[in-house]
């Protein structure tokens, strides 16, 4: 399974959820894995019930089988100050042309920076290695802007390098290209069975694939259960109260005949999404990727649901046969 792991979806889709999931999943069996948020929402922290992330890689979680989950938010303003000094050694510098207002300057309004520096900053994060070579991270997953323009945030590297043929700019953009065009990355989509979240799904991996970018799965979120065999959705969809009346007397339930009609309006309606759910899923069976489904868990979300949520991805084969924990990604 790639190293870089890129979770994007139509905004409400849960995508922040499942990233975290599988960062967790990922974590199982004595593994270290990176999540990443680059919107500055502190969506992560909120899941976890913890505090704020700061600029730094702090452990959030502990995944079955001892391994440990790291989380990151990465500050746009903070990772240029990172690359000034990588680059250029501008030390006290690069802080006094923060407080002169030049670097909100450079991350709000110059075009393409933004994205370049949070982009460049997971994929450091992605080759690390540590003083034995070994890589820091099995698995870096990073919490992506929605689906709608995910492609431009990881392809605005392309652009930058072809505007920088020279220098530091240049070999950093080329840098992060070869991680994000390359097997060592996956753009995952998560979706729900709707019309619209199929829809932007379909439509962004065409522009992932137009761009080369890799695409990896689709993920279905927040499944809800199928009440009804088909024999009863059949019944339902045609609204067969009669039938539905004669059963409920045979069952011996008093007052039938007033309940017939909610009951009939209810079925019917859960007939419905049923038939409209399957649809969807004959669109994604269309876009010919490997996928997961993950169920609908209550109102709301904690660590609890996170790692029931995680279990089921393992149960999915996610993180099967993969390394056998951290450093095993060796260079030669």
């Amino acid at each position: 399974m790639s190293r870089f792991q890129v979770v994007s979806g139509k905004g409400g889709t849960g995508k922040t959820t499942v990233a975290a999931a599988l960062a967790l999943a990922l974590a199982t069996e004595g593994r270290r894995t990176l999540l990443v948020e680059v919107e500055g929402r502190q969506g992560i922290a909120q899941l976890f019930e913890t505090e704020s992330l700061p600029y730094e890689e702090r452990k959030i979680a502990v995944a079955p089988g001892g391994g440990e989950v790291y989380a990151l938010a990465i500050d746009a303003e903070r990772a240029l100050l990172d690359y000034l000094q990588m680059f250029y050694k501008l030390g006290s510098a690069g802080r006094a042309l923060k407080k002169l207002g030049a670097i909100d300057f450079a991350t709000t309004i110059a075009p393409g920076v933004r994205d370049v520096l949070l982009t460049g900053k997971a994929c450091e994060a992605v080759r690390r290695k540590d003083k034995q070579n070994r890589y820091v991270y099995d698995y870096v997953i990073m919490d992506a802007p929605p689906t709608g323009r995910i492609t431009r945030f990881l392809n605005v590297n392309d652009e930058v390098a072809g505007l920088a043929r020279i220098g530091p700019i240049h070999t950093q953009a080329q840098a992060v290209m070869r991680v994000l065009k390359s097997p060592e990355t996956a753009v995952h989509l998560v979706t729900l069975l709707e019309e619209m979240p199929v829809q932007e799904t379909a439509d962004g991996i065409a522009e992932l694939r137009a761009a080369e970018l890799p695409v990896g799965r689709v993920i279905v979120n927040m499944v809800r259960p199928h009440l009804l065999d088909e024999d009863a959705l059949r019944t339902a969809a045609g609204g067969r109260r009669k039938e539905i009346a004669r059963a409920l007397t045979r069952a011996g339930v008093t007052g039938s005949a007033g309940l017939v009609r909610p009951l009939v309006e209810q079925a019917a309606e859960h007939a419905q999404r049923v038939e409209l759910e399957r649809e969807q899923r004959e669109v994604l069976a269309g876009l010919e990727l490997p996928g997961h489904e993950l169920p609908l868990i209550g109102e709301g979300m904690d660590p609890a649901g996170l790692y029931d949520l995680a279990t089921e991805l393992r149960k999915q084969g996610v993180g099967d046969g993969v390394g056998e924990g951290v450093g095993q990604g060796v260079d030669t």
